[in-house]
């Protein structure tokens, strides 16, 4: 999903550029990350000789600078979530999912399991993601989702936050992460976890000595998952 972004940036910024909305996510990210966009000179001597097309190219410019450093910044997430939801709609995206990502997602919502999300991509990102997947529509399957509003996925207080949300003990969910960190956090908060190691996945030195799964059909093997909410 990110490499759309970056492909379709420019272009995205000149065909809605007289847009509230897109207007709005560029003024939050620039009272964020100001320093990041290079171009002061635009920002504080602001005249008549400066075009659109040099405020986009600045813009361009910073969003790129962000994402090539990994900040986690709404003003960003909601300007990809808009550039998404173009590419999404259009049909121009499609969410792959591993072949048994879909049948788990079904077989446990058919069970009665409150199936939820978290992540570090926005609400409205995760939302486009599985409501365009390679499978159909997945959102009819998940009760809820989470992103860094409930704060950061290495602080066990977010954990703490969501299972409260979830209205159940901690140790009636199960967290399932490709990231030590967030596992360590979860499993601080006395939540279920399980490390996911899939195709293509960062490496990482040292398990933490949590079960560690290739598939979600594992998933049913290791744990009781009706237990679970």
């Amino acid at each position: 999903m990110f490499p759309y972004v970056r492909q379709h940036l420019d272009t995205f910024l000149a065909e809605h550029w007289g847009e509230p909305d897109l207007q709005e996510a560029l003024a939050v990210l620039l009272s964020e990350y100001g320093e990041y966009q290079g171009a002061e000179a635009w920002l504080s001597e602001f005249d008549n000789t400066v075009t659109p097309q040099d405020l986009q190219a600045a813009h361009s410019k910073n969003v790129n600078r962000l994402m090539d450093s990994d900040v986690k910044a709404p003003g960003l997430k909601k300007l990809q979530g808009m550039i998404w939801e173009s590419g999404f709609k259009s049909g121009a995206m499609v969410a792959h999912l591993y072949d048994d990502v879909e049948p788990a997602i079904k077989r446990w919502h058919k069970a009665g399991i409150d199936l939820r999300i978290y992540s570090s991509g926005s609400i409205q990102a995760q939302k486009l993601f599985f409501g365009h997947t390679v499978k159909g529509a997945l959102l009819p399957y998940l009760n809820r989702h989470y992103d860094r509003s409930y704060g950061p996925k290495h602080d066990r207080t977010s954990y703490h936050m969501i299972a409260s949300d979830y209205g159940v003990p901690a140790n009636r969910v199960l967290f399932v992460s490709d990231v030590v960190a967030e596992l360590d956090a979860a499993n601080e908060a006395r939540m279920q976890v399980a490390l996911s190691v899939r195709p293509g996945n960062k490496p990482f030195e040292n398990p933490g000595g949590y079960p560690i799964v290739e598939s979600f059909d594992q998933l049913d093997e290791l744990f009781d998952i009706g237990t679970c909410s």
